[in-house]
């Protein structure tokens, strides 16, 4: 007798309904564990080259630099050329002999190049000379004043550095000429607060 003959449906085999292979799945897991893993990986070596060699964020501790950068304002410093010119705003390492040195102060500085190797640099009635020529300083505020009791001779490889809120800056005239060593890099950028973005 046929299926046919007994309206019945023919029987047919069915293949079991059958997961993905655990082998593959375990292949596919590890592949991505390893992408994930070299990407982070390439990720933080990418900020430690830049961050070590190339540029890094500053934050301004103090007002020593008002009204260019204020208290709390951050800057991107370059560290691709540390040979500043006159004008320049730098990061350098606290020098040995700063009388400020202590716990709690900042192990780096920020102040502008005022005099460079073999200046000669002095005050007159409040106002800068280099070389007994006045210096034009647009940064400062209106009236600032600059004292110094002595004219400064910056030697071979050193650099003068003021604060441009010349009343509350500790500053090369305190410590004298900093060694070029000791420059961190270049402040090129302000980056915060944002209404305040913008090249140094």
């Amino acid at each position: 007798m046929t299926a046919a003959e007994t309206n019945e449906e023919p029987v047919t085999e069915q293949s079991p309904t059958r997961g993905p292979d655990p082998a593959v799945l375990r292949r596919a897991r590890s592949r991505a564990i390893r992408s994930w893993t070299l990407t982070i990986v390439l990720a933080v070596a990418v900020t430690l080259v830049v961050k070590t060699w190339l540029y890094q964020p500053y934050s301004i501790p103090s007002a020593s630099m008002v009204p260019t950068l204020e208290v709390g304002d951050r800057v991107v410093v370059s560290k691709r050329n540390t040979e500043p010119g006159r004008g320049d705003i730098i990061v350098f390492e606290r020098p040995p002999n700063d009388s400020a040195s202590g716990p709690d102060a900042p192990d780096v500085l920020i102040k502008r190049v005022i005099g460079m190797p073999g200046d000669t640099v002095s005050a007159v009635d409040g106002k800068l000379y280099v070389n007994d020529k006045p210096l034009r300083e647009a940064y400062l505020s209106e009236g600032t004043s600059t004292d110094i009791a002595d004219p400064i001779e910056v030697p071979k490889d050193h650099f003068l550095v003021l604060g441009d809120n010349r009343q509350v800056s500790q500053d090369g005239r305190v410590f004298g000429p900093i060694h070029r060593k000791l420059i961190v890099g270049r402040a090129i950028l302000r980056i915060w607060p944002p209404n305040r973005f913008g090249r140094l």
